[in-house]
């Protein structure tokens, strides 16, 4: 999961680079927001971009809303396996050290592992789950210092994503914040390990403690009757009981991220794109029924995840471009989002847009994001509370993203509350 920088362009003019020259996977675009011109340009000139890098490799970056459709819905061509990460397997000496996910897996054994824990978070999973959602994000709301300033990322997005990845996992709730801990070693590259303190060694350490955790909680659930968290739907499944030990732990850290990182970062991406545009938020408080499509207009903008891999299974033409077998493809949705040719003024945040839902941030075809219906629930519900309590949550200093070219997150938002006036 190596996403080192190399090349980048001297200025913020993304034509002070030649176009061969352009790599997306430079890890250091992002938390300063020096993408989007690049992805433009992209899109314009060369929406089907080869660059050889010299750690990882040849790969293409898709970055036009057609391209990547046709990609994401085509898993005979472009196979998940082995890696939905620009690199493939784990870094560093040992090799047993391998998890293998259903995410970075092709039909049929892909379908099988999905469809055993998707119960968890099926509509009427989710619709006994609201009014205890709904409690605690109040009650988190409640808890919070008002007209002071606090780490909106650590007292709320954290913490409300952390709670409810407890609750699918029916994880033991005083040690929720593993969960959160495990989530970020999984997408950390370098440079984030080295800021938590870790090594690669380390990280493999520390998910190893994950496994021995969740193995004992699996050990426990296949003895108990079957219940609909996702241990307990893994232990009673006939196609899931005889996982070996990397396949649970590939499984395990796959729903930790899926259940945080979309949910976390849309709800701290929610806050900084409605103080930006307060026209939007005026329109929020004036009709808040607006919320639902609100939210998808959300994820959209936000975009947690900013890519997935494809790898080629054969020679495929895409845009005029041969791809060859083995090839790498990456589908960067964060680009997609912002194509004019299929989503109308793209670089406008509009909470009433018109088809919101048409975004690619839970991707298309058979590996479409299967919590994407708790992750809206969570940052729906978020918004209808914070408008019972407060006038307005107001960004007092510079946002801290994420240092990835894959997960646009933020690790520091800092805001003031502003109680409502009675």
């Amino acid at each position: 999961m190596s996403q080192t920088a190399l090349k980048q362009p001297p200025s913020d003019d993304p034509y002070d680079i030649a176009l061969e020259d352009i790599d997306m996977s430079d890890a250091s675009l992002y938390p300063n927001q020096r993408h989007w011109g690049l992805f433009e340009r992209l899109r314009n000139e060369n929406p089907v971009h080869f660059y050889e890098h010299e750690e990882f490799g040849r790969f293409w970056s898709v970055t036009r809303y057609a391209d990547i459709m046709a990609v994401d819905t085509n898993h005979q061509q472009f196979s998940s396996e082995p890696s939905i990460f620009l690199v493939d397997g784990p870094d560093g000496e040992d090799e047993n050290f391998d998890p293998e996910t259903f995410i970075a897996m092709d039909p049929p054994k892909h379908d099988v592992q999905r469809k055993a824990v998707t119960p968890a978070v099926a509509p009427p999973a989710l619709k006994e789950l609201e009014p205890l959602i709904r409690q605690r994000v109040g009650a988190t709301l409640d808890s919070l210092p008002v007209r002071e300033p606090f780490n909106w990322v650590d007292l709320v997005s954290i913490e409300i994503t952390t709670q409810m990845l407890a609750t699918l996992f029916d994880f033991p709730f005083e040690d929720r914040y593993k969960l959160t801990y495990w989530s970020d070693l999984t997408t950390a590259n370098p440079a984030v390990l080295e800021t938590m303190g870790l090594t690669e060694e380390g990280r493999r350490e520390a998910l190893y403690e994950c496994l021995e955790v969740f193995g004992t909680l699996y050990a426990e659930r296949a003895a108990l009757p079957p219940a609909n968290d996702f241990i307990s739907l893994m232990a009673h499944n006939e196609d899931m009981k005889s996982l070996d030990p990397m396949n649970l732990l590939g499984n395990l850290m796959l729903l930790i991220v899926g259940g945080n990182d979309t949910t976390r970062n849309s709800m701290s991406g929610g806050v900084l794109a409605l103080h930006e545009h307060p026209d939007q938020f005026a329109k929020l408080k004036a009709d808040p029924s607006v919320i639902p499509n609100m939210v998808s207009e959300i994820i959209r903008w936000q975009t947690p995840l900013a890519y997935m891999r494809r790898t080629a299974v054969e020679d495929v033409e895409l845009g005029g471009k041969l791809i060859k077998e083995g090839d790498r493809v990456l589908m960067w949705y964060i680009s997609g989002n912002r194509d004019e040719r299929a989503i109308e003024r793209p670089n406008e945040f509009l909470i009433d847009r018109e088809g919101a839902r048409r975004h690619l941030s839970f991707g298309f075809g058979i590996h479409r994001c299967m919590g994407n219906r708790v992750g809206e629930m969570q940052v729906r519900i978020l918004w209808e509370e914070i408008l019972k309590r407060f006038e307005r949550v107001e960004v007092v200093g510079t946002p801290v993203r994420t240092f990835s070219n894959f997960v646009m997150g933020f690790t520091d938002l800092p805001v003031v509350l502003h109680p409502k006036k009675h």
